[in-house]
């Protein structure tokens, strides 16, 4: 009745893991389905899944049992936007339910919460991508666990002739949730893509002051972790729909060609970069000095599974292509910037450029943060450092449309989209306004 009317698909079935975020069938139809692959006209769909919950005789052991107990099947679809449970719910009042107490304490990880901490290192996606209310658990002094209509949440039966509401909770809740909020962000936005809605959820979450307890260490190493267990933390629908004065936001969406078989050469190799040029507001950002600044940048983009299982093994054999971003260094002239991020460049013999990356700048680093079709980090500096750093580059690197030239893929295109937010702790002074004075849009350049 409605083909062209805009959806979110939502799927709280999952099945016990057993792959440790290698791909499954399930997890690959999943893939296809989204980035249109299985479709004649290509249509890419959002898919949100729950991440799956923990088994009930584990919970006594929280948050040990979260640690190891794995993101389920096909939660470790690469395109859908998997989603863990977190949980503000810490009050029992039935009085049935006297000595017990809640697991978990409010803005901590949920006791149904499923990670991917135990999978392949530097191989596999981070899951779950986001974590949303799922409610918690309650134990007894002999240490007996059990779930309670106090510490879930509230939805409307499947029967309402028998019973109107119900009690609700683990990550299928959570799912639901983070579904809704796709929901609002397509009404809002109707021309957004979904690799544009998802990377909004995913570049408004953040992790609450409970998850930073649980993981305290400023190393990347403990941030990776926290990744891995609460994805990048909770989004904030108002942050993903509106643009504050003093955090504004651009978003981009563009298509790239990442690779190209010129004529005389044996093997496809990487083709386009597209370099941002942005309208920081140079002035006002060198007035506050000192202050503390971020950078949040977010890059999300849909990939085609490889066929017939072939390669499956590596990460770099799943993906028809994987997309990489950077930005400029303090003090990096754009010559500079280029040459450090222009793969082809060095392939072609140039020297290797002799700036850096500053990733000590970074919150994540690209050690933890380049896995999957989603990336987000922010970077950390003083705002004046940061009006040096006015460009960023998206650029392509392996996947199978590059290293499987006999199947014809190396000239495809795909779409991504960006997503840049600056934050300062100085909410005076107005940051939105000159740069909406300026341009609407970035400045792309494709460079070859």
């Amino acid at each position: 009745m409605a083909p062209d009317r805009l959806r979110t698909i939502c799927m709280a079935v999952s099945a016990e893991a057993r792959d440790n975020g290698r791909p499954s069938s399930w997890s690959a139809e999943l893939d296809a389905l989204a980035s249109g692959a299985d479709s004649p006209d290509e249509i890419k769909r959002l898919i949100v899944l729950a991440a799956g919950n923990t088994a009930p005789g584990e919970w006594s052991t929280y948050p040990d049992s979260n640690l190891t107990s794995s993101v389920h099947n096909p939660g470790q679809s690469w395109n859908a936007l998997t989603v863990g449970a977190c949980t503000n719910k810490a009050i029992i009042s039935n009085s049935d339910l006297s000595g017990y107490t809640p697991l978990a304490t409010p803005g901590d990880m949920s006791p149904f919460n499923t990670t991917s901490l135990t999978w392949e290192e530097r191989k596999w996606p981070v899951k779950p991508d986001i974590v949303l209310e799922g409610g918690n658990a309650a134990k007894d002094a002999s240490g007996f666990c059990t779930v309670c209509d106090d510490l879930s949440l509230l939805t409307t039966g499947h029967e309402p002739t028998t019973r109107i509401f119900e009690s609700f909770s683990m990550t299928s809740h959570a799912a639901a949730q983070a579904a809704w909020m796709a929901a609002q962000i397509h009404d809002a936005y109707p021309q957004a893509w979904p690799e544009t809605v998802r990377g909004l959820l995913v570049h408004s979450a953040s992790w609450t002051d409970a998850m930073l307890r649980r993981w305290p260490g400023a190393n990347k190493g403990d941030k990776a972790k926290l990744l891995r267990c609460c994805g990048y933390g909770v989004p904030i629908l108002q942050n993903a729909i509106e643009c504050a004065r003093s955090r504004f936001t651009i978003i981009s969406q563009q298509i790239m060609q990442p690779y190209e078989k010129p004529k005389g050469c044996s093997a496809p190799r990487t083709k386009d970069m597209h370099l941002f040029k942005l309208p920081w507001p140079k002035d006002g950002l060198l007035a506050l000095g000192g202050l503390d600044a971020q950078l949040k940048i977010t890059l999300s983009y849909f990939i085609e599974p490889s066929p017939g299982e072939v390669g499956w093994k590596s990460r770099y054999r799943y993906p028809s292509h994987t997309l990489r971003f950077a930005l400029q260094s303090v003090n990096e002239t754009e010559e500079e910037f280029k040459r450090r991020v222009n793969v082809a460049a060095r392939e072609d013999g140039e020297e290797k450029p002799k700036t850096k990356g500053e990733p000590e700048r970074w919150v994540l680093g690209e050690h933890a943060r380049d896995f999957g079709s989603i990336h987000s980090d922010t970077w950390e500096g003083s705002a004046a450092e940061l009006a040096t750093c006015n460009m960023v580059a998206v650029y392509p690197i392996g996947g199978w449309w590059k290293e499987r030239r006999h199947l014809g893929k190396w000239n495809r295109q795909t779409r991504y989209s960006l997503i840049i937010s600056v934050l300062t702790d100085q909410t005076a002074v107005d940051i939105y306004t000159p740069v909406a004075a300026q341009i609407h849009v970035p400045i792309v350049v494709n460079v070859q």
